[in-house]
């Protein structure tokens, strides 16, 4: 019988399996607390995550260029990060959500400033997905 994490779901499903490969990275590459608090966020659990130069974004499908409208968190020192919005669906570039908070605060940022209906991720591209607004 396969393992299944706090969902339920088997980690061959691919959000699972991907989460299963942020939790395994190294520290050096992305804060091992701030996975850790993401992970066990119900609102970001579901979403596809993605690791970048020591951030943590999250995607609404599995497949590449997957899609960059939801919060994502950025290093800014020791111990705090950054919440931004690096696209907004209008266009209007980066939005800063909040800065300088911990890893618990970022992720509470994140999960709080999610539009209603981006979970969980599709199996697809971008192309597959309906429009949040």
């Amino acid at each position: 019988m396969a393992e299944k994490n706090i969902l339920g779901t088997a980690p061959d499903d691919s959000v699972a399996a991907k989460w299963q490969v942020v939790r395994d990275m190294d520290a050096h590459l992305i804060d091992t607390a701030l996975v850790e608090a993401a992970y066990a966020n119900p609102a970001l659990l579901v979403l596809f995550p993605l690791v970048s130069h020591g951030s943590l974004q999250f995607s609404r499908c599995t497949r590449f260029p997957w899609s960059h409208d939801l919060p994502s968190i950025f290093p800014h020192g020791e111990r705090h990060f950054r919440v931004r919005r690096l696209y907004e669906p209008n266009g209007s570039g980066r939005e800063h959500i909040g800065g300088a908070v911990t890893a618990d605060e970022a992720v509470e940022l994140v999960a709080s400033h999610l539009p209603p209906g981006c979970g969980p991720a599709l199996d697809g591209t971008p192309d597959d997905l309906k429009s949040l607004s």
